[in-house]
């Protein structure tokens, strides 16, 4: 009562905490509360020694820790991951995140003023005038951010039913979670409201108006004829209620969805900046029962912990090309399988069986992991950095290692192996493609150049593919570049041949190919095809035969771009005129960042650049990644069709665009293919940037690219 008589003196302004509640109550309260944070505390506990299980990480996640943490600070406060791709999402998200922890925070604030401050330090509280009322308006304030952005899961959830939250993992532990978190906000403010009208009878309450939510409730009840009486004795019952409920919620986190709150942070300080752009290698001394994941031993910490940060939101599945075009993939079905086999593993309810296989009992199916397109959307759309790509390739390792490999995939390295390309030609036919130049193309292993250029096959030995070599190569030419190729001492650069799962033979083209070129003497390399830019640049440098570092390597659109702004390259005096979208290649863009210098040439031409609505990070996989262009799938529509047709009838110039731009061979190969079975051979045409700058030089006839 003391209390109360201050606050209708007006000296002080403040709250009981544990009004109504007694002193047993109050006792029972802080014992539920030690077992609530010992079984948290616990469960924390364990989960973290289920990691300790796992095996090393390929490199030093923990290298700059405090750096780390802060650079995770940034990405998940400002919920920066969430709004990319969707804005409701994100709003949602930050309110739920941001309220949670002013909630959070207010409670830690709370039981210091009664646990330390005045029981432990015998001080005044200073729980009490301004302080209260600033305390009271901010947790009001940021509790109604909580209970909105709940309201918005909910509302997206069972009203929209959008289809990326709902899945086969879709449980009742998801339901659970969501109505707790919205229970729990809507239920501090009825105890609050309860409390406010129920102290009404013997204090003067209006300061309690700064806490406007709760003062609405307040006036809700008396409108419905609650007394402060009938308050008074309904208290106990909603104070205790609430609380159970937050307890229960605390000792849950651990063994539930809302762990995801602790291991996606985790997983976000953990995170390798590089994921997917390079791969782990295989130690040297492995057997071939140790190569890729063959059982849950053989997943890293790191990877562990991917499993247990997925939150179910759908958004790889929802970018996922394979998904798109009905292969059996669901990359959050994958990740989530292996963690539910991890559980059941763990707790006796299954028994142990081959991580991936073709055919049989297995965790993952063999045609699952063979319909990845290694395009990284996924792990680009992922909020809490799950990394995919590299757990995908060492389940596609085990399979290579056990003899299950796709057979079209496995010729192809066949023929790798056999001639170092793709096709199974000779090396001789490699150069064949300069016979129709009216000029020589320098040899590299002849005389020093300022640029080697890997050539790459598909444009060595495809018809179609060789026209955009001659392009560049004419380019070169006129614009006065230093530069060679290695003819026929170039070899696959192997990108997807590791992405497949053949280490192997990826480190054996490693070691050819940089023995030939340190053979060369060069300044930089220039690649055609992002897949090559991309091992040379960010994989290469990583083995001990590689001469040069990532600032050596370029893609030719970086080199041109710059050629075009210097002025190496004139314009013919008439600018084209079509209407034409580009499509970001996978390895280019969302691999490595290049999205400007394309669009750049592209520009400089004077052609019309419509977007398509998937553009830059946002792009369609071709589908040929991965070893997708090796591979036979019944697909409909092919990723090649779906995006010829968003190409059509999805930009702002909509059925207008004549030309669609590429700056890939394996992309021009796929959208090759899907004009012809998408039926769009009359309605647009496809062109590598190289193309359309010869045109735009006045060097088509030279670079013979004109049509047939």
């Amino acid at each position: 009562m003391a209390t109360f008589a201050l606050a209708q003196a007006g000296d002080e302004v403040t709250r009981p905490t544990f009004w109504q509640i007694g002193h047993l109550g109050e006792a029972l309260f802080y014992y539920l509360s030690a077992v609530a944070i010992a079984i948290f505390l616990y469960g924390v506990y364990d989960r973290f020694a289920t990691y300790s299980r796992g095996t090393e990480s390929w490199f030093d996640r923990l290298d700059d820790l405090p750096g780390r943490v802060l650079s995770a600070a940034k990405i998940v406060f400002t919920n920066e991951k969430q709004f990319d791709r969707d804005l409701y999402a994100g709003v949602m998200h930050a309110f739920i995140l941001w309220g949670f922890l002013t909630l959070f925070i207010g409670t830690t604030i709370l039981a210091i003023d009664m646990d330390i401050w005045t029981k432990g330090l015998g001080r005044d509280s200073f729980f009490v005038g301004d302080f209260y009322l600033s305390y009271s308006l901010v947790m009001d304030a940021m509790g109604l951010l909580f209970v909105v952005g709940v309201g918005m899961a909910i509302y997206r959830r069972y009203w929209v039913r959008n289809a990326r939250l709902w899945g086969k993992h879709t449980s009742t532990e998801d339901d659970l979670f969501v109505w707790t978190l919205f229970l729990l906000g809507v239920g501090g403010y009825l105890t609050e409201g309860v409390r406010i009208l129920g102290t009404s009878a013997t204090r003067d309450v209006s300061f309690e108006t700064v806490s406007f939510v709760g003062w609405f409730v307040y006036d809700v009840l008396q409108v419905a004829g609650v007394t402060p009486e009938m308050a008074t004795a309904a208290y106990p019952a909603v104070w205790w209620s609430h609380a159970l409920l937050a307890l229960a919620f605390v000792a849950a986190v651990p063994y539930a969805k809302p762990f995801h709150m602790i291991s996606s942070f985790a997983n976000v300080v953990t995170r390798d900046e590089m994921a997917g752009k390079r791969l782990p290698g295989v130690p040297d001394d492995a057997g071939p029962e140790e190569i890729g994941h063959g059982s849950i031993e053989d997943f890293s910490w790191k990877e562990l912990l991917d499993h247990d940060a997925c939150t179910k939101c759908g958004r790889c599945s929802s970018v996922c090309p394979a998904k798109a075009s009905d292969r059996p993939l669901d990359p959050r079905d994958v990740i989530l399988d292996l963690k539910q086999y991890r559980e059941d593993l763990d707790a006796g309810r299954t028994e142990e069986k081959p991580i991936v296989a073709d055919g049989g009992d297995s965790v993952i199916a063999a045609e699952t992991m063979e319909s990845c397109m290694s395009c990284m959307a996924c792990m680009d759309a992922c909020p809490v950095e799950i990394e995919h790509v590299e757990q995908f390739t060492q389940m596609n390792r085990r399979l290579t290692e056990s003899g299950q490999m796709d057979a079209n995939v496995q010729d192809a390295m066949m023929n790798v192996f056999q001639n170092g390309n793709t096709f199974g030609e000779p090396d001789r036919k490699r150069p064949d493609w300069v016979d129709d130049l009216d000029f020589e193309v320098p040899d590299a292993r002849d005389e020093p150049v300022e640029y080697l250029w890997y050539v790459g096959d598909y444009p060595s030995y495809d018809e179609r593919n060789r026209k955009i070599a001659r392009s560049l190569a004419t380019i070169f030419e006129e614009a006065g570049v230093s530069y060679g190729i290695l003819y026929d001492d170039e070899q696959t650069a192997g990108n997807d041949v590791r992405r497949v799962g053949e280490e192997g033979l990826y480190e054996m083209l490693v070691e050819d190919n940089a023995a030939a070129i340190q053979d060369c003497e060069y300044d930089k390399i220039v690649c055609t095809d992002p897949h090559s830019y991309n091992t040379f640049q960010n994989e290469y440098p990583e083995f001990e035969e590689c001469a040069w570092t990532a600032e050596d390597v370029f893609h030719y659109t970086q080199v041109v771009e710059d050629l075009f702004r210097d002025g190496a390259l004139g314009l013919s005096g008439t600018e084209l005129d079509y209407t034409v979208t580009y499509h970001d290649p996978c390895h280019l863009g969302r691999y490595n960042g290049e999205f400007e210098a394309p669009r750049e040439i592209v520009a400089g031409t004077g052609c019309d650049l419509a977007e398509m609505p998937r553009n830059r990070e946002d792009s369609f996989c071709c589908g040929g990644g991965g070893g997708g262009l090796w591979m036979d799938f019944e697909e409909d529509p092919k990723p090649s069709e779906e995006r010829l047709r968003e190409a059509l009838e999805d930009t702002e110039a909509g059925g207008a665009v004549e030309k669609f731009v590429v700056a890939c061979p394996m992309c021009m190969t796929m959208y090759e293919d899907g004009r012809k079975t998408g039926d769009y051979e009359d309605d647009i045409e496809i062109v590598d940037v190289s193309e359309l700058l010869v045109e735009a030089i006045g060097a088509t006839e030279r670079a013979e690219v004109a049509a047939d």
